[in-house]
């Protein structure tokens, strides 16, 4: 058992290095590291969102087109800061980053939207850093 073990680490460390390519294996732990909390705080506002849409009979993905957008998003953004400390679209969800760049089974992920996202959110993040740590 032990050496079938160590074969899967090799192999996990061989797929490991292969996805990460040339990066340093630092930098790409920290870039991983900064997806999996964007995932976590995305999934954390997609359940918070519909939560408090729940009375309305509406989902939080189905407030991007809904005739009430505007005062919806307002409403979730002012609740969701007061309780989250930071607030999502849900356009701006990872699922919905993740689901458009596997559309059509294709890899058409677009990597500029991506990153004006990620960048917007980390910047909203730091700036909002002591309220998310109280809460």
């Amino acid at each position: 058992m032990t050496e079938q073990k160590a074969k899967l680490e090799q192999q996990l460390w061989n797929i490991a290095n292969t996805f990460r390519g040339k990066m340093d294996a630092d930098d790409f732990r920290d870039y991983i590291l900064g997806f999996i909390f964007y995932k976590y705080l995305s999934r954390k506002m997609e359940l918070y969102g519909n939560k408090v849409l729940e009375p309305d009979g509406i989902a939080f993905s189905e407030v991007e087109g809904h005739p009430q957008e505007v005062e919806l998003l307002d409403a979730l953004r002012d609740a969701a800061l007061d309780k989250l400390g930071y607030f999502l679209a849900p356009s701006e969800l990872f699922s919905e980053l993740a689901r458009r760049g596997n559309a059509g089974g294709k890899n058409n992920f677009i990597l500029g939207e991506t990153l004006l996202t990620l960048v917007i959110f980390y910047l909203f993040i730091f700036v909002n850093l002591n309220q998310l740590i109280i809460n």
